[in-house]
């Protein structure tokens, strides 16, 4: 396979940067002793207590996953974990006082800016916005298959 990057399939390119994002994301975010897949649970619960499996539709990702999640978050004092008032067979997990805080230091816009846009000028980065978005409309059009549920 040929190392020259013009001569990848589209789903190369992406996948390789993505990775790249998602390494230089991860970095970022362990300030916080955060990942890529616990700081969007601290940004869902921002609007109120859920239950780990309503966090993991949410993130698209199994229970199993969130459970992980949710156990890490815990244990760094982000979330809390207490009976569901709305069903005592289950758990609601609460953001706590310190989440909410590192959740919105976490999320600031330009530091995410900065690692997707390495390389590029402003019109780079607003034709690549464009493209991601018309994307992102159009895998949330099609219906999803089984195995990717």
């Amino acid at each position: 396979m040929s190392e020259d990057p013009r001569q990848w399939p589209t789903g190369r390119l992406l996948f390789s940067v993505a990775r790249r994002i998602e390494q230089d994301w991860n970095a970022h975010l362990a300030t916080w002793d955060l990942n890529h897949a616990g700081h969007p649970a601290l940004l869902h619960l921002m609007g109120g207590p859920l239950t780990q499996r309503e966090i993991a539709a949410r993130n698209g990702v199994t229970e199993q996953t969130m459970s992980r999640i949710v156990a890490r978050l815990e244990r760094s004092g982000y979330v809390t974990r207490d009976d569901d008032p709305r069903d005592r067979r289950r758990r609601a997990v609460t953001i706590t006082d310190l989440g909410r805080r590192v959740a919105m230091e976490a999320a600031q816009f330009q530091p995410a800016e900065d690692l997707t846009s390495r390389g590029l000028d402003e019109d780079q980065v607003e034709a690549l916005r464009e493209l991601l978005v018309a994307m992102v409309r159009a895998q949330r059009a099609e219906p999803r298959t089984p195995a990717e549920q």
